[in-house]
Order: structure tokens, then sequence, then C-alpha cells
């Protein structure tokens, strides 16, 4: 997981979100806007650090393999 711990704007702690974040709307297929009210991410620099994250980890890993 490569999330920044607090979101770059306005200082949130958000990393402790994004697995839940990413189980219900990846895996659950649930709405995200949903998602985000029921976890208390009301701010759209918050909800920009969550959609815009890519899991950087699993290309480097898979590419010195």
């Amino acid at each position: 997981m490569m999330i920044p711990v607090r979101c770059f704007t306005c200082g949130a702690v958000i990393a402790n979100k994004w697995e839940e974040y990413d189980r219900r709307v990846n895996k659950e297929h649930e709405n995200p806007e949903k998602v985000f009210e029921e976890l208390g991410i009301r701010r759209y620099c918050c909800k920009r650090m969550l959609l815009s994250n890519i899991e950087l980890i699993d290309e480097f890993l898979g590419s010195s393999r």
C-alpha cells in the first residue's frame, strides 16, 4: 500500500480508510459516494487522494522478479 498517510491539502488522516474503501468499492461494487459518506470523508481534497491512488508496488515487485 502506498497511499499517503495524510491528505496533501488539508492534513486529514486518510491512510487508515484506504483498505475498507478499496474492499467495498472494488470488490463489493458499492457506490463510492456512499462509501465516502459512511467513512466520514466529506472534503473533495481527501476524496481526490483516495480516487487518484495507484498501487505501484505491484508493478515494481512484478518487474523485479
